[in-house]
Order: C-alpha cells, then sequence, then structure tokens
C-alpha cells in the first residue's frame, strides 16, 4: 500500500519524526483557508503518487492568499504523468541549509534490513547511485539486532553530514528505523531530510509503502480507502483478490503468488503478454473463480485467458469443479485455456474434459499452456 506524502508524514509523526505543519484539503477555499490558518509563506504541493511533481508545476510557494488561491486553481486537477491531482497538501514552508536523503527497506538476498543514507538529498537516489555510488552509505542491519544510537552515529559519519546535522540525524534515523519495522513498512523514506538554517533536521517529504499482509496488525482504512486503483484492480479488491493490471491481451490466473509470477514470466516466454496479475490464493472454488473471470472479463485488452492451477491441499476435482460452475455465472467475452497439475489432477482434467470446446481448452503443461493461450490472444 503505497502512501500519499500527507499520508506518510502523518504516519511519520506517529514515531515523533518532526516534520513540517500542514494539512490535506480537496477545494480551493479549503486550501486558502488552511494557508491562512498555518502561516505564509507555505507551500503547495499536488498530492499524487509519482516523482517529477514540482517540473510538472505541481509544487508552488505562495506567499499571500492570493497567491495560495491561484496555485491551488492551477494544481487541482492538474494531470501529471497521467495522475489527476484531486487533494492538495498545503505545508509551511522551511528553510534550507542543506538536503539529505535517508530510507530504510528489505534486502530479500541478504535478508536483512537495508538503511541508505546520503548527503545528496533532493534529487532521485538513483541518479546518485548512478552518478556517485559512493555518495551513499548503506547499513545492513539484523532485524534481531535492530539499529542502535551508536550505529546510527557512524552511519551518519560515514555519510559525511554537515557536523551539524549529527545530532539530528540520528535521532531521526532511530525513529526512522522503528516506523520501518513497527509500522510494518515495506519502504520508509525521506527525501529530502532537510537542515535548517537554524541547526535543525526534520522530514520535508515522505515516501511510505505499508505491507499489506500486516493491514490486521493496525487501523489503516483510512489509509486504504485513498488508494488511487483503476477499475479492474478496485473491482479485484472488492472480491478480495490480489491483482495488479498489465498492459498485454493474455489474462492470468493463477493459484498462489510464485506461480502467478511464473505465469506471467512463461507467457513472455510464448511470446505474449499478461495482461494482469491475478492470485486467488489457495482456494479455487466457484466463488473465487468466478470473481476472478469476472474481474478479467470486464478488460477490454483480454484476448485470451491462461488459468494456471496447482492443487495442493486444494484437490484437482474441486478446482475442476469450482471453474465449471464459474463458466455457468459468468458470460466470457474469451476463450480459455487451462493447466490444472497436482493433487487428483487426473480426475480434475476428466472433469473438464467433459466441457471442452474450441473455447474451454485443457493442456497438461504450463509451456503448452502458454502457448494456447498466446496463440488464441493473437488471432
Amino acid at each position: 500500500m503505497d502512501l500519499f506524502e500527507y499520508q506518510g508524514k502523518q504516519f511519520f509523526a506517529m514515531f515523533d519524526i518532526p516534520v513540517s505543519p500542514g494539512e490535506a484539503v480537496t477545494t480551493v477555499d479549503a486550501a486558502v483557508a488552511a494557508a491562512d490558518r498555518i502561516g505564509y509563506p507555505v507551500v503547495v504541493k499536488a498530492q499524487v503518487m509519482v516523482g517529477g511533481r514540482g517540473k510538472a508545476g505541481g509544487v508552488k510557494l505562495a506567499s499571500t492568499t492570493e497567491e495560495a488561491r491561484e496555485h491551488a486553481t492551477n494544481i487541482l486537477g492538474l494531470d501529471i504523468k497521467g495522475h489527476i491531482v484531486e487533494v492538495l497538501w498545503i505545508e509551511k514552508a522551511s528553510d534550507i541549509a542543506e538536503e539529505y536523503y535517508a530510507s530504510f527497506t528489505l534486502d530479500r538476498a541478504a535478508k536483512k534490513h537495508l538503511g541508505m543514507l546520503s548527503a545528496q538529498g533532493g534529487v532521485e537516489i538513483e541518479s546518485v547511485a548512478e552518478t556517485d555510488p559512493d555518495a551513499i552509505a548503506k547499513i545492513w542491519i539484523d532485524p534481531v539486532d535492530g539499529l542502535t544510537e551508536e550505529d546510527a552515529r557512524r552511519w551518519v559519519s560515514g555519510a559525511r553530514l554537515n557536523p551539524d546535522a549529527t545530532e539530528g540525524a540520528v535521532d531521526i534515523l532511530v525513529k526512522l528505523y522503528r516506523a520501518y519495522t513497527e509500522g510494518d513498512a515495506d519502504l520508509a523514506e525521506i527525501n529530502p531530510l532537510i537542515l535548517t538554517p537554524e541547526g535543525k533536521v526534520h522530514a520535508l517529504d515522505a515516501k511510505v509503502t505499508l505491507d499489506d499482509n500486516a493491514a490486521f496488525r493496525h487501523d489503516w482504512d483510512e489509509f486504504a480507502s485513498t488508494q488511487v486503483r483503476d477499475e479492474r484492480e478496485q473491482a479485484a479488491h472488492e472480491k478480495g483478490l490480489q491483482y495488479v493490471g498489465l498492459d498485454g491481451n493474455v489474462g492470468i490466473i493463477a493459484n498462489g503468488a510464485g506461480l502467478a509470477m511464473s505465469t506471467l514470466d512463461v507467457v513472455n516466454q510464448a511470446g505474449g503478454a499478461p495482461a494482469n496479475f491475478l492470485d486467488i490464493g489457495g482456494g479455487a472454488n466457484a466463488d473465487v473463480m468466478a470473481g476472478a473471470l469476472e474481474v478479467i472479463n470486464n478488460d477490454p485488452k483480454v484476448r485470451s485467458i491462461f488459468i494456471n492451477i496447482f492443487g495442493g491441499i486444494t484437490r484437482g476435482e474441486e478446482v475442476a469443479n469450482g471453474i465449471v460452475q464459474a463458466l455457468g455465472r459468468v458470460t466470457l467475452n474469451s476463450p480459455i485455456v487451462i493447466r490444472l497439475d497436482g493433487t487428483n489432477a487426473d480426475q480434475g482434467r476428466e472433469i473438464l474434459a467433459a466441457h471442452e470446446s474450441e473455447t474451454l481448452i485443457s493442456k497438461p503443461t504450463m509451456l503448452e499452456a502458454a502457448q494456447a493461450a498466446v496463440e488464441l490472444a493473437n488471432r
């Protein structure tokens, strides 16, 4: 779950990370009222989940009520790389002496948390990594040990931050790590982390991705309600399906994230282009399968559907019966290719065989099924 900047700052504030005071608004009048309350100068910021807001005219400084109204009018409804601005963050403007970068994420290969810190902030960290990789100080943290203040102090020294920023940076890094771990985030990033002329350090921006799998431990309903999803993703979300829309023409349904990813790969290998990632999880009963088919069927780009199921605890005949029953509920626009394997797969294939036609095809292997689905999609 990706958060807007203002939500990221609200998240940071829960862990006492200093952020600039501000208000989220959705109308021009509310933006002006917020700016008047906060006190000028303020920064009017577009809230979109994409970079390059400043270059697109989505971040403006306002020194008066008239400027706040002008900027809010111009930014609301602005199209920034395909994202329409519907929310503004009105923030007290900050004096900046220096800009830094700080983040935590997971290094899966190392099985440790990875922290990155740089004295070059305010720009894309990818650019820094490409042009001056030594400018990024990295630290790998064992989840059992955590990040101590002493660790953070050595890290700040290694990143060659201004000595005036040391105490403030150490304090924020320890809190940011706590936000990242206790807050169940996949990413917690501050860019820029600023040093003011008065020697104070605080977060001027926030980029946070929360781990959906940990939602049961938190009250994230307000964050979830503002998630930006296309129509396909929203329909899948309402049905409790794990779905990501893509740009191809072969619809994908699989049980398990790993199998779904492998299915995308094999469709590419067969010369096709997946239209989506859709993981129905461990169950493949009629209700789940019907919901998945409805979501994919409503995508006008889909020309064929590849159902790839490996039966484990769920037996093959149950999967086959679920598919057959689902087909009776959904009027399909595209032919289906099914690959069924695993527990009781033979019984499942026998059930499917009785219903096969030009628009319902069963194949024994994943590659053969992918090839058939790609061929159908390209007709």
